[in-house]
């Protein structure tokens, strides 16, 4: 499967060593989860244009010296989890590409006499370590300036070289597991005035006395710094902020998945010069053991005035002292999601005069249960512009609240409402109330702009002219069987009216009104696969402006003779005939292919203005949409990808609009999941991409498998489908952040090919 393609995945296939017959066109070889023991000189010796060797999680001990001599554009080398003793600089002298360098996990105990990674020039992230790396020396790091990301896995490291790392001028993200205090000083001296990101993992600041030997980072340039999984105490605390507060530059202090032995008695008063600084301060996940004893941290008062952006995430935050409320006074971001406050404790959290900058609140995920009260405690945040308290329980909620008068964005989704009331502030411009038990919409909001009612059990569109300035409504899985003229007349500013996935039962009176006379920007509207219409057109999470229907369609009478009774049965009979080898599909795809044949065969390479177009099914939009796009689209550098519901042209015929979409595009790539194959339109792509990948002999397309298909529920119509999947590599989605990374890599390769 690895001849043909660029793309060679031969992970977990019980490899005891690299197979023969790599080529020049091959990218990306994976070959990692194997068995394999030792590289040759000869095993890569043809695949001169690998970006992506992958060989983690093997048995490597032993590396021929010339073994990488070929791998002149490799950007991605990885042999992290294996049993290498020893790091050879002759491995990496001709990497002159090489990027990114993973070598944790090995059983080496250091970094040899001299660097090894002198001659890595373009060398951007490099991880290191292992429980059985002991020394770093002078020289290890000589030749290397610049990195974005440094990681060092020092937990068992008892000897540092001064000196070491100086060589190294700038590093964007440094990350050090480390548990002995006085190596992690020594460390940090040599990494003042390089470092921007400073991440510290694993490490105990149990007693004040080994607090002295940090002090040294108090001249440092960082400017942020984040503890993970690290051990703090009562009496650590208030010398970790004596140093912090000396820092120049430090913008951003955050602690995640943290433990915290005490109870916030602090041993000595904490008198704060204040951090001129500072201005982010982020706890994710914060453990406290004794919690219910915890005290105000009266303490901390004077550190905060200057804050301007705080989360306290998933930390069991029951109360903020109004004390603490009051002191934040430039505060405008607060996130206190997946904690404990109720409505009595939020009632004293945001007592009068506490947090009089905020702009931005998310208390979602708490125990909030009555909006009113909750409205009512929040109403003096005379700045509040953003509220999140989606994923409370509020059930009922009243016809009056008292919200801040600055209010525009207020997000009520997953709070169990079975009724939307006059509660709802009516100076909103974004309202989000999906995920409830709505039945029906109907609220005066004359400045709303954007409204979100994606999950209820609506059987009609909200009425617009409440609502005269909405530009965008979502009413996506809802229980919609139809839309009136009037509805679509008084929604005539509207842009964006997403209602798919819901029970439509279509007209055509309904499909010529919303294409010719309605004037919406973009209707996407999800045909269920039963539906009742006179029309043999229909559309399927796609532009309703596609459609396009004769007055003969629109007005059939009935025959009830017995000569169209007879006809009909004949027609009956034909279509049991051909729904069942499929003999209106052969006939489009004829008629098609021939359009298609009569074109040239390739557009002219000025005509090409997309890097990919994108076949998918509506049922997977979200990841396309969501995650695949901005990935792709916010690369460096960007990815024109074309899709259907954004770059289509409206009015023209749909296959012709696929054809034209794929003939304009370098590449085709499928998203392949079982929505995917019950889909028609899929098919149509998969089929006319297929015609342009066997009349021009090349690579166009690229299948990507969103979740694992049964071949039992792929239609026998697919038989193309099944031909690709046999004969060419495909990319899945894995559900792991770190294969993930790898999976954006490989793809961005496939598309610059």
């Amino acid at each position: 499967s690895c001849y043909a393609s660029q793309l060679c995945n031969c992970s977990s296939m019980g490899l005891d060593f690299i197979p023969p017959g790599l080529t020049a066109k091959m990218t990306v070889l994976n070959l990692a989860h194997n068995r394999i023991k030792r590289i040759q000189s000869q095993d890569l010796q043809q695949a001169v244009n690998l970006r992506a060797l992958l060989l983690q999680s093997n048995k490597i001990s032993s590396i021929a010296e010339d073994s990488f001599q070929s791998l002149a554009k490799l950007e991605l080398l990885d042999l992290s989890s294996n049993s290498l003793a020893h790091l050879s600089p002759l491995w990496f002298g001709r990497l002159f590409s090489l990027q990114h360098l993973h070598l944790q996990g090995n059983s080496y105990r250091d970094l040899g006499q001299s660097s090894p990674f002198s001659s890595l020039r373009n060398l951007s992230s490099l991880h290191l370590g292992n429980p059985w790396f002991s020394v770093i020396r002078q020289g290890n790091f000589e030749g290397i300036e610049l990195l974005h990301k440094l990681w060092i896995d020092g937990s068992n490291l008892s000897q540092y070289e001064q000196g070491s790392l100086k060589s190294i001028k700038e590093i964007n993200h440094m990350i050090i597991n480390i548990r002995d205090s006085n190596i992690f000083s020594e460390i940090v001296r040599d990494l003042l005035h390089s470092v921007t990101w400073l991440e510290v993992r694993r490490i105990a600041f149990s007693i004040a006395a080994e607090m002295q030997v940090l002090r040294v980072i108090s001249s440092s340039f960082v400017k942020k710094i984040s503890l993970r999984k690290t051990l703090l105490t009562d009496a650590t605390i208030p010398e970790i902020a004596s140093i912090l507060e000396d820092m120049p530059k430090l913008v951003e202090l955050e602690l995640v998945d943290c433990r915290l032995l005490g109870t916030g008695q602090w041993k000595m008063q904490i008198q704060a010069k204040q951090s001129q600084t500072l201005r982010v301060f982020t706890i994710k996940k914060l453990s406290i053991e004794e919690f219910y004893l915890f005290t105000d941290l009266q303490a901390l008062e004077g550190l905060l005035s200057l804050f301007k952006r705080v989360t306290v995430q998933n930390t069991k935050v029951f109360l903020v002292p109004c004390r603490i409320s009051q002191n934040l006074r430039s505060l405008e971001y607060l996130d206190l999601s997946a904690n404990l406050l109720g409505d009595l404790s939020l009632k004293h959290s945001a007592c009068q005069g506490g947090w009089p900058s905020l702009q931005t609140l998310n208390l979602s995920q708490n125990s909030l249960s009555d909006l009113e009260m909750t409205s009512r405690s929040l109403s003096h945040l005379g700045k509040l512009i953003v509220l999140d308290i989606s994923q409370n329980n509020f059930g009922e909620i009243p016809d009056v609240c008292e919200w801040p008068e600055n209010l525009k964005y207020l997000n009520l989704s997953s709070t169990q409402i079975p009724k939307v009331t006059t509660c709802i502030p009516p100076t909103l411009e974004v309202l989000d109330v999906s995920a409830n038990n709505l039945k029906e919409f109907e609220l005066q909001l004359p400045f709303l702009k954007e409204l979100y009612l994606t999950g209820n059990q609506l059987k009609t569109l909200p009425g617009a002219a409440p609502i005269p300035n909405l530009v965008a409504l979502s009413v996506r899985r809802n229980k919609l069987n139809g839309f009136s003229k009037e509805a679509f007349e008084s929604f005539r500013r509207m842009e964006l009216l997403d209602a798919s996935d819901n029970n439509f039962i279509c007209s055509c009176e309904f499909l010529s009104f919303i294409h010719h006379e309605a004037g919406i920007a973009q209707v996407l509207v999800g045909w269920p696969d039963k539906y009742v219409c006179d029309s043999p057109l229909a559309v399927r999470g796609g532009q309703v402006g596609t459609v396009h229907l004769s007055l003969m369609e629109c007005h059939r009478s009935l025959v009830v003779s017995l000569i169209c009774v007879l006809v009909f049965l004949v027609i009956l009979l034909l279509v049991a005939i051909g729904y069942k080898y499929h003999m209106v599909w052969y006939l489009q795809m004829t008629w098609a292919w021939l359009q298609a044949k009569r074109k040239p065969k390739r557009a002219p390479p000025k005509d090409v203005c997309y890097d990919a177009f994108v076949s998918y099914s509506e049922n997977d939009s979200d990841w396309v949409e969501n995650t695949m796009v901005r990935e792709l689209e916010q690369a460096c550098p960007p990815f024109r990808l074309c899709l259907h519901k954004r770059d289509f042209v409206p009015g023209k015929w749909i296959v012709d609009n696929i054809i034209d979409s794929i003939e304009k595009s370098h590449k085709t790539l499928f998203v392949l999941s079982e929505h995917f194959v019950q889909s028609e339109w899929c098919k149509y792509e998969l089929d006319f991409s297929h015609f342009r990948l066997f009349d021009e002999n090349n690579d166009a397309a690229i299948l990507v498998l969103l979740e694992p298909i049964q071949s039992n529920v792929i239609p026998k119509r697919f038989c193309k489908l099944r031909k690709i999947m046999n004969t060419k590599t495909y990319l899945e989605w894995p559900a792991g952040e770190e294969q993930q990374q790898m999976f954006w890599f490989n793809l961005k390769i496939a598309l610059r090919s």
